[in-house]
């Protein structure tokens, strides 16, 4: 009879969204917190009213998302949602100097805009890769009229943890008299950001939804519950028709939906587990992978059901999935070829590029230049600066980005503003690998907004151009993305100059720093760039 009153309630609750939506408010103090999360390494970190973890962000598609942040660090800081595509507020998508300046220590600002897009996102910190040293939390939006019937559903947020502050990473990556790479350092995991796994509970019969989020810095997590099937429902925000799996594999950034369905007894209870890991650094026992097993309990006191892997073990493969929008692939009106890596430069250090390019920040947000440089010059990518790496986007034009990876590493690309097209993924170098392209089954390639692209191997990824905007693309490994593996897009910018204007308020961020809010990526005019650093050179 409680799960009764329980679902019957729920129902009501459900009803009263859909009759009217709701502002999500939420209060957020960012300030420095003395913690010890993984219960190995005590160290500062950034965290949100004095605490981490900070607490999921719950609304629904429709619903006006606020937030409330004042800003108690020492250095600026700002908010991305991660998966909000931000379609007519570019201006509250986070990434500092991009579209926005930094929150300056010591004022507030406030993000104001639609949860128009129902799935799991994430919100973290977009200034001084405070993501990685705590500023993260998930934001789930659910939908109105799920296309997918569950009981009951659970969040479980995966993080990696170290040892030292992000600065002192990068710093320790960047410096030319110290050896590159650094010594790997082995993070731990947190699960909800906690380092126990939690427990989840299962009623017979009943189907869960769970929707997991890899948030990590730099390293990746599987997950399979043994003795059920997972089917997977959503990636990145994106409805996928049913995919039976095994497991799950994650790169930083990407989430996934799943649901499983309980056993129709409860006379076992089962453990599932999780291993958190970096193909990228040495292996070494009990460091690199480490192994974790959560608990599912059925009823308490029953015993453990023993259970083996599948001989046929099936990993999720994104390629492989088919969207349930139905949406057949884009046409490609433009192919964009970029190239990531990363390249030593004549000051001693190693950057991480596309295309030879590393990114670095202009002296303005280059959503300001682009709103204020009198036309034709906002077409001219120069203008934005050398390592801002614009390129422009013609209004409504379907791309196809073309991603080649040469490098020893592998590199999860997001994608601000859209979630693209999986089309194809290959060598480079082995011409006998199968080339894994979308289904044509089912004629709809599925959509995400980070895609992990192997090392030696291509992927082929496809948006089409209708979010008029500046949106970053970079690689969310922080460490890469800090060391300079990202672009940005200028996307219609003439349908933007028409449609945002940018609220006053954030200019003020921008004012009380001394920092322009017109011109080029300098804040002069033309191809004036005079303040700029000069680029770094490559080494011969």
């Amino acid at each position: 009879m409680a799960h009764i009153y329980q679902k019957a309630a729920s129902a009501v609750l459900i009803l009263g969204a859909i009759a009217s939506a709701a502002r999500v408010v939420v209060n957020w103090d960012v300030g420095y917190v003395q913690v010890d999360r993984d219960g190995h390494s005590p160290r500062r970190a950034v965290g949100v009213n004095g605490a981490l973890p900070i607490p999921p962000v719950i609304a629904t598609k429709g619903d006006t998302l606020v937030i409330n942040v004042h800003n108690s660090l020492d250095v600026t800081t700002s908010i991305h949602a991660h998966g909000i595509f931000q379609n007519g507020t570019n201006y509250m998508d986070g990434p500092a100097m991009a579209t926005q300046c930094g929150i300056p220590p010591g004022h507030n600002f406030t993000y104001e805009y639609e949860a128009d897009h129902a799935g799991t996102f994430w919100l973290h910190g977009h200034d001084h890769h405070q993501n990685s040293d705590g500023l993260r939390t998930p934001l789930v939006v659910r939908e109105r009229m799920d296309p997918y019937h569950y009981e009951a559903e659970y969040v479980l947020s995966l993080e990696d943890w170290y040892q030292f502050e992000f600065a002192t990473r990068l710093k320790n990556s960047l410096d030319p008299t110290q050896v590159f790479p650094p010594p790997p350092n082995y993070p731990y995991a947190l699960f909800n950001g906690y380092p126990t796994a939690p427990k989840f509970q299962f009623k017979p019969g009943k189907t869960y939804r769970f929707r997991i989020l890899n948030m990590s810095t730099t390293e990746w997590f599987q997950f399979n519950l043994p003795g059920h099937q997972m089917r997977v429902i959503e990636a990145d925000g994106e409805y996928s028709q049913p995919s039976a799996v095994d497991g799950l594999d994650m790169g930083p950034g990407q989430r996934y939906s799943v649901l499983v369905t309980a056993h129709p007894t409860d006379s076992h209870n089962y453990y599932y587990n999780t291993t958190l890991y970096a193909i990228f650094d040495p292996k070494l026992e009990g460091r690199n992978p480490r192994y974790y097993q959560g608990y599912i309990e059925y009823r308490e006191g029953a015993p453990i059901m023993p259970t083996t892997e599948p001989a046929n073990f099936k990993w999720v493969n994104d390629v492989e999935l088919c969207s349930l929008d139905g949406n057949p692939p884009l046409p490609v009106d433009r192919q964009i070829d970029l190239t990531v890596g990363l390249s030593l430069f004549t000051t001693g250090q190693t950057f991480n590029i596309i295309n030879n390019i590393t990114y670095a920040q202009p002296l303005i947000p280059s959503l300001y230049s682009t709103l204020s440089i009198d036309a034709p010059l906002y077409t001219n990518e120069a203008v934005y600066g050398p390592q801002t790496h614009a390129l422009v986007l013609k209004h409504l034009e379907s791309i196809e980005l073309l991603i080649k990876n040469p490098s020893v590493l592998l590199h999860p690309m997001h994608l601000h503003g859209h979630a693209f097209q999986i089309i194809e993924l290959g060598s480079l170098v082995n011409q006998s690998e199968p080339v894994l392209r979308y289904s044509e089954k089912c004629n709809s390639p599925m959509k995400r907004d980070t895609f992990v692209v192997p090392v030696d191997h291509y992927a082929k990824l496809r948006f089409r151009a209708d979010n008029p905007g500046v949106w970053l693309l970079h690689c969310h490994m922080d460490v890469h993305f800090g060391m300079g593996m990202a672009l940005t897009f200028i996307e219609a910018p003439d349908v933007l100059r028409q449609r945002q204007k940018v609220p006053d308020s954030m200019l003020e961020l921008c004012h009380v720093q001394g920092i322009r809010t017109k011109g080029n990526g300098a804040g002069n005019a033309g191809f004036d760039l005079t303040g700029l650093p000069p680029p770094p050179t490559l080494k011969a």
